[in-house]
Protein backbone atom coordinates (compact mmCIF):
# COMPACT_ATOMS: atom_id res chain seq x y z
CA UNK A 1 0.00 0.00 0.00
CA UNK A 2 1.34 3.52 -0.65
CA UNK A 3 1.72 5.99 1.90
CA UNK A 4 -0.81 8.49 1.38
CA UNK A 5 1.05 12.34 1.90
CA UNK A 6 -1.76 15.19 3.64
CA UNK A 7 -2.38 18.63 2.81
CA UNK A 8 -4.10 20.80 4.61
CA UNK A 9 -7.27 19.79 4.11
CA UNK A 10 -8.83 18.43 7.29
CA UNK A 11 -8.95 14.47 6.13
CA UNK A 12 -7.16 11.03 6.22
CA UNK A 13 -7.69 7.69 4.06
CA UNK A 14 -9.52 4.72 4.89
CA UNK A 15 -7.07 3.39 8.34
CA UNK A 16 -7.24 0.00 6.44
CA UNK A 17 -5.17 1.45 3.78
CA UNK A 18 -1.98 1.25 6.20
CA UNK A 19 1.43 -0.09 4.85
CA UNK A 20 1.98 -3.46 6.63
CA UNK A 21 4.49 -1.93 8.52
CA UNK A 22 1.34 0.01 10.05
CA UNK A 23 2.03 3.74 8.49
CA UNK A 24 -0.62 5.10 6.64
CA UNK A 25 -0.08 8.71 6.03
CA UNK A 26 2.73 11.77 6.28
CA UNK A 27 2.52 15.29 6.77
CA UNK A 28 -0.63 17.56 8.03
CA UNK A 29 -0.66 19.11 11.65
CA UNK A 30 -1.07 18.52 14.96
CA UNK A 31 -3.70 20.75 15.59
CA UNK A 32 -7.04 19.98 17.61
CA UNK A 33 -9.79 19.36 15.23
CA UNK A 34 -7.01 17.00 13.36
CA UNK A 35 -6.14 14.88 16.39
CA UNK A 36 -9.66 14.46 17.12
CA UNK A 37 -10.13 13.08 13.63
CA UNK A 38 -7.54 10.85 13.57
CA UNK A 39 -8.75 9.18 16.97
CA UNK A 40 -12.24 8.93 15.46
CA UNK A 41 -11.07 7.10 12.73
CA UNK A 42 -8.15 4.72 14.91
CA UNK A 43 -5.44 6.99 13.48
CA UNK A 44 -2.75 8.11 15.61
CA UNK A 45 0.54 10.09 15.31
CA UNK A 46 4.07 8.46 16.52
CA UNK A 47 7.76 9.78 14.97
CA UNK A 48 11.01 11.79 16.42
CA UNK A 49 11.97 15.02 16.16
CA UNK A 50 13.21 16.19 13.20
CA UNK A 51 10.90 13.44 11.43
CA UNK A 52 7.29 14.58 9.39
CA UNK A 53 4.27 13.61 11.14
CA UNK A 54 3.67 9.98 10.88
CA UNK A 55 0.21 8.72 11.12
CA UNK A 56 -0.78 5.24 12.07
CA UNK A 57 -3.15 2.28 11.74
CA UNK A 58 -1.61 -0.60 12.80
CA UNK A 59 -2.60 -4.35 12.32
CA UNK A 60 -2.67 -6.31 14.76
CA UNK A 61 -4.19 -3.76 17.53
CA UNK A 62 -2.78 -4.30 20.93
CA UNK A 63 -6.14 -3.37 23.61
CA UNK A 64 -6.80 -3.53 27.46
CA UNK A 65 -10.61 -4.71 27.85
CA UNK A 66 -11.14 -2.76 31.13
CA UNK A 67 -13.33 -5.60 32.22
CA UNK A 68 -10.15 -8.22 31.40
CA UNK A 69 -7.58 -6.29 33.57
CA UNK A 70 -5.16 -9.12 35.26
CA UNK A 71 -4.32 -7.82 38.27
CA UNK A 72 -1.30 -9.95 40.38
CA UNK A 73 -1.01 -10.76 43.89
CA UNK A 74 1.48 -8.30 44.23
CA UNK A 75 -0.27 -5.44 42.76
CA UNK A 76 -3.39 -6.22 45.12
CA UNK A 77 -1.16 -5.79 48.50
CA UNK A 78 0.19 -2.24 46.41
CA UNK A 79 -3.68 -1.41 46.24
CA UNK A 80 -4.99 -2.42 49.50
CA UNK A 81 -2.68 -0.97 51.68
CA UNK A 82 -2.66 2.19 49.36
CA UNK A 83 0.68 2.60 48.37
CA UNK A 84 -0.48 5.32 46.47
CA UNK A 85 -2.75 8.05 45.97
CA UNK A 86 -4.73 8.32 42.57
CA UNK A 87 -5.65 11.40 41.32
CA UNK A 88 -6.93 12.19 37.28
CA UNK A 89 -6.55 15.70 35.69
CA UNK A 90 -4.54 17.64 38.47
CA UNK A 91 -1.50 17.67 36.41
CA UNK A 92 -1.68 17.10 33.01
CA UNK A 93 1.11 18.60 31.59
CA UNK A 94 3.66 17.42 34.44
CA UNK A 95 2.42 13.66 33.58
CA UNK A 96 3.39 14.38 29.78
CA UNK A 97 6.71 15.90 30.71
CA UNK A 98 7.34 12.93 32.88
CA UNK A 99 6.75 10.61 30.04
CA UNK A 100 8.91 12.57 27.73
CA UNK A 101 11.76 13.10 29.70
CA UNK A 102 12.11 9.45 30.96
CA UNK A 103 12.42 8.40 27.35
CA UNK A 104 14.66 11.24 26.42
CA UNK A 105 17.02 9.13 23.89
CA UNK A 106 13.80 7.79 22.05
CA UNK A 107 10.83 9.74 22.69
CA UNK A 108 8.09 10.20 20.49
CA UNK A 109 7.36 13.18 22.38
CA UNK A 110 8.39 16.04 20.84
CA UNK A 111 7.79 19.46 21.96
CA UNK A 112 5.14 20.05 19.20
CA UNK A 113 3.62 16.53 20.20
CA UNK A 114 3.38 18.28 24.12
CA UNK A 115 2.06 21.25 23.27
CA UNK A 116 -0.87 19.82 20.72
CA UNK A 117 -1.85 17.51 23.88
CA UNK A 118 -1.84 20.02 26.14
CA UNK A 119 -4.40 21.61 23.53
CA UNK A 120 -6.13 18.82 23.79
CA UNK A 121 -6.71 18.51 27.56
CA UNK A 122 -7.59 22.11 27.57
CA UNK A 123 -10.22 21.03 25.15
CA UNK A 124 -11.18 18.30 27.46
CA UNK A 125 -10.70 15.47 25.31
CA UNK A 126 -7.39 14.37 26.88
CA UNK A 127 -6.30 13.21 30.57
CA UNK A 128 -3.82 12.49 33.10
CA UNK A 129 -3.72 10.11 35.34
CA UNK A 130 -1.42 10.79 38.75
CA UNK A 131 0.23 8.32 41.23
CA UNK A 132 1.07 10.06 44.50
CA UNK A 133 3.38 9.59 47.37
CA UNK A 134 3.85 11.57 50.31
CA UNK A 135 2.56 14.46 47.81
CA UNK A 136 5.33 13.54 45.12
CA UNK A 137 4.41 12.24 41.95
CA UNK A 138 5.44 9.21 41.65
CA UNK A 139 4.49 7.92 38.51
CA UNK A 140 1.00 8.32 35.86
CA UNK A 141 -0.21 8.00 32.25
CA UNK A 142 -1.97 9.98 29.89
CA UNK A 143 -4.39 9.67 26.66
CA UNK A 144 -7.14 10.65 24.82
CA UNK A 145 -11.00 9.77 25.08
CA UNK A 146 -14.01 9.95 22.89
CA UNK A 147 -17.06 8.19 23.63
CA UNK A 148 -16.35 5.00 25.49
CA UNK A 149 -12.85 4.79 24.02
CA UNK A 150 -9.79 5.65 25.73
CA UNK A 151 -6.84 5.92 23.84
CA UNK A 152 -3.44 5.15 25.85
CA UNK A 153 -0.06 7.12 24.55
CA UNK A 154 2.32 7.06 27.48
CA UNK A 155 3.24 6.00 31.07
CA UNK A 156 5.76 6.20 33.62
CA UNK A 157 7.10 5.33 36.99
CA UNK A 158 9.96 6.65 39.07
CA UNK A 159 8.69 3.79 41.99
CA UNK A 160 7.53 0.09 41.39
CA UNK A 161 4.10 -0.36 40.47
CA UNK A 162 3.46 3.69 40.35
CA UNK A 163 1.87 3.35 37.10
CA UNK A 164 0.79 0.09 37.17
CA UNK A 165 -1.61 1.29 39.77
CA UNK A 166 -2.46 4.36 38.05
CA UNK A 167 -3.54 2.28 35.15
CA UNK A 168 -5.66 -0.28 37.50
CA UNK A 169 -7.61 2.32 39.01
CA UNK A 170 -8.11 4.18 35.40
CA UNK A 171 -9.81 0.76 34.28
CA UNK A 172 -11.98 0.20 37.31
CA UNK A 173 -13.61 3.90 36.86
CA UNK A 174 -13.67 3.06 32.54
CA UNK A 175 -15.70 -0.43 33.84
CA UNK A 176 -17.86 1.62 35.72
CA UNK A 177 -18.60 4.06 33.19
CA UNK A 178 -19.10 1.00 30.48
CA UNK A 179 -15.87 2.00 28.32
CA UNK A 180 -15.73 -0.55 25.59
CA UNK A 181 -11.87 -0.41 26.10
CA UNK A 182 -8.29 1.06 26.14
CA UNK A 183 -6.45 1.27 22.90
CA UNK A 184 -2.40 0.34 23.66
CA UNK A 185 -1.55 1.08 20.15
CA UNK A 186 1.32 -1.31 19.73
CA UNK A 187 2.60 -4.34 21.83
CA UNK A 188 4.39 -4.38 24.94
CA UNK A 189 5.35 -7.04 27.45
CA UNK A 190 5.02 -5.02 30.18
CA UNK A 191 0.96 -4.33 28.83
CA UNK A 192 0.30 -7.51 27.86
CA UNK A 193 1.25 -8.79 31.76
CA UNK A 194 -1.73 -6.78 32.63
CA UNK A 195 -3.98 -8.55 30.45
CA UNK A 196 -3.93 -5.80 26.90
CA UNK A 197 -4.32 -8.43 23.66
CA UNK A 198 -3.50 -7.98 20.51
CA UNK A 199 -6.48 -8.07 17.88
CA UNK A 200 -7.48 -7.55 14.01
CA UNK A 201 -7.23 -4.31 13.17
CA UNK A 202 -10.89 -4.86 11.25
CA UNK A 203 -12.16 -6.21 14.63
CA UNK A 204 -10.16 -2.86 16.86
CA UNK A 205 -12.18 -0.54 13.99
CA UNK A 206 -15.66 -2.62 14.83
CA UNK A 207 -15.08 -1.62 18.72
CA UNK A 208 -14.02 1.60 18.08
CA UNK A 209 -17.42 2.30 15.56
CA UNK A 210 -18.98 1.29 18.67
CA UNK A 211 -17.30 2.91 21.48
CA UNK A 212 -17.44 6.40 19.52
CA UNK A 213 -21.31 6.51 19.42
CA UNK A 214 -21.67 7.48 22.48
CA UNK A 215 -21.46 10.81 24.22
CA UNK A 216 -17.84 11.66 25.14
CA UNK A 217 -17.05 12.75 28.91
CA UNK A 218 -15.42 15.92 27.72
CA UNK A 219 -13.86 18.26 30.51
CA UNK A 220 -12.00 17.19 33.75
CA UNK A 221 -12.21 14.36 34.87
CA UNK A 222 -10.86 15.41 38.95
CA UNK A 223 -14.18 13.46 40.03
CA UNK A 224 -14.50 10.90 37.79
Amino acid sequence: MPVFKLTKSLIFPNPELANNEGILAIGGDLSVERLLLAYYNGIFPWFSEGEPIIWWSPDPRFVLFPQEISISKSMKKVLRNKQYRITFDTCFEEVIHYCAALRRHETWITSDMIEAYCKLHEAGYAHSVEAWFQEKLVGGLYGVSLGRCFFGESMFSIMDNASKAALIVLSSKLQEKEFIMIDCQVYSKHLESMGAVRIPRNVFLEHLSKGISYKTLCGSWSNL
